[in-house]
């Protein structure tokens, strides 16, 4: 039997795929389960899957290269989708494939499989990101062929002798990982309705939460955080300590309408208490360490670096580039922010950086101050040259309404 590999998170979708994979396509299913935070316990993934008919079932533990080379990356770059969501899932689709591909190599498979759908953005992450990185693999999505309901499912899995325990399914669809939750589905698919209570398991309602509010440091190098209140920590155990900090005062809460790759609108929720206080640490010591013209630009690029992640792209040349130009401008990106996590809210409310742009000297207004305020009106001059020339030559000649535009209605009507 030629072997394949299947990206298997323990419930109800890829165990069934174990079996039809062996039964209807004749496969030697090996199961690998990557681990990225928030997953199953290994027994039970090991359980299920070898009573689903896989000949071997392998657990990844992947969490410290997810959020070293994927997360936090991603954090330097700014990378937020359409301002909103963090990319907990999509970041984690490309370290998958690329788990799948080396394993299969190392089992010496000829095929690889998923439980995507046929509707949404993970198939397209994971099929690129896997014909990019090996084209002879074949690759194989039983949920988006066969489309199969839960009950026929488990009807299937019972037919063919395989008796296991599914709970009760929720409400929702979720896919959690260390750097956040993703919600959708059920009564979410109304985006007029609130998001009910039972929505939200990492994160307290803000208004539930400790009235004080809670004071915390993050400490960065080169853009990337390694310190909470001073303490120098694996990137695991910082983003978990966030969470639970966050979570703990109502911080990450997402609620969003998002452009899906394949043309759909979607109503999300996502939960992502350590990302959310991470991204406004991280935004507040680039503030003083990247100059007017670096910050500008970092903007612009942060949003084309968003949808490529998104959009699954990660393997492309174009990534490369725009990683390339994020890495440059983390250089200096150094030092600590103080952050109050209050009832939902994440506030700055101090920054310090050994490579600061922040000259006091030159800021304050008080008798130290050594700014050349007579530099001021030669600077002005010429700053308003072209726009002096430009008025002179067309404006007030050429084009004399275009001077009325500001003046009040009365005013120009006279």
């Amino acid at each position: 039997m030629p072997k394949l590999v299947l990206a298997y998170s323990g419930g109800l979708d890829t165990t069934t795929a174990i079996t039809w994979l062996k039964k209807e396509r004749g496969y030697d299913v090996i199961a690998l389960n990557i681990d990225v935070g928030m997953s199953r316990e290994q027994a039970v993934l090991e359980e299920r899957g070898l009573a689903a008919g896989a000949s071997k079932v392998i657990v990844e533990d992947a969490r410290e290269d997810f959020l070293r080379y994927f997360a936090f990356p991603a954090l330097a770059g700014g990378a937020l989708y359409q301002d909103a969501y963090p990319l907990a899932t999509a970041l984690a689709r490309p370290l998958m494939a690329k788990l799948l591909v080396d394993i299969a190599h190392g089992e010496g498979a000829v095929a690889v499989a998923h439980g995507c759908t046929g509707k949404g953005n993970d198939q397209v992450r994971f099929d690129v990101g896997i014909r990019t990185l090996d084209p002879a693999l074949e690759i194989v999505a039983p949920t988006r062929e066969e489309a199969m309901s839960r009950e026929a499912e488990i009807e299937y899995l019972q037919e063919n002798g395989i008796a296991i325990a599914w709970e009760v399914k929720g409400s929702f669809s979720i896919d959690e990982n260390i750097w956040g939750r993703s919600v959708e589905a059920g009564v979410l698919e109304d985006p007029w309705m609130a998001p009910p209570p039972e929505a939200y398991v990492w994160t307290i309602d803000p208004e539930d939460a400790p009235n004080e509010g809670v004071d915390v440091s993050i400490g960065f190098e080169e853009g990337f955080p390694t310190t909470v209140d001073g303490e120098l920590l694996s990137p695991v155990e910082l983003v978990e300590r966030l969470n639970e900090i966050g979570g703990a005062h109502g911080v990450g809460r997402v609620d969003h309408v998002e452009d899906r790759l394949v043309g759909i609108k979607s109503r999300e929720i996502y939960e992502a208490p350590a990302a959310t206080i991470l991204f406004a640490g991280h935004k507040a010591i680039e503030a003083l360490t990247l100059s007017k013209q670096q910050l500008r630009l970092k903007r612009q690029i942060a949003a084309e670096y968003a949808e490529l992640i998104y959009d699954g792209l990660w393997f492309s040349a174009h990534h490369q580039d725009l990683a390339a130009y994020m890495l440059s401008t983390q250089r200096f990106v150094s030092g600590e922010v103080r952050l109050r996590l209050h009832r939902g809210s994440v506030t700055v409310t101090g920054r310090r950086a050994n490579s600061s742009l922040y000259n006091r000297s030159l800021a304050t207004y008080d008798r130290d101050d050594a700014f050349d305020h007579e530099s001021a009106v030669g600077f002005i001059d010429i700053w308003g040259l072209q726009t002096r020339v430009q008025a002179r030559q067309q404006l007030l000649d050429q084009l004399p309404e275009a001077l009325r535009i500001a003046q009040p209605r009365e005013e120009a009507s006279q």
